[in-house]
């Protein structure tokens, strides 16, 4: 009698890790979001940066959003005071990013 079969008489509830069937991995995070985020584009010193606003959500998720998007763009930015400040003028590939993760974007100016 090996160890995993002492196991499973210890344990007769807990199922076998390889009994269970392996999908592709679920996407844990869902985005609720009731108003469009607004997809702005400003200058700010001189420089160019899109301001996204309008998320209402769990702050750890708003980061965690920030942080994809600045992953995905290849460029930094910054959240604070509920605004993504992304550096450059990235609207339209933003925009395809956020529609593609179930948001709805509603671009304002230009």
């Amino acid at each position: 009698m090996d160890l995993k079969d002492q196991l499973k008489n210890l344990f007769p509830d807990h199922p076998d890790p390889e009994d269970v069937e392996q999908d592709a991995p679920a996407e844990d995070t869902l985005w609720i979001q009731e108003e469009p985020i607004l997809c702005k584009f400003e200058k700010r010193r001189g420089k160019v940066v899109t301001i996204l606003e309008g998320y209402t959500g769990a702050d750890a998720d708003f980061k965690k959003l920030c942080s994809d998007l600045k992953h995905e763009l290849g460029v930094g930015g910054s959240w604070k005071n509920d605004l993504i400040i992304i550096q450059g003028d990235y609207r339209d590939r933003i925009m395809q990013i956020l529609t593609e993760m179930g948001f709805r974007v509603k671009r304002v100016g230009g």
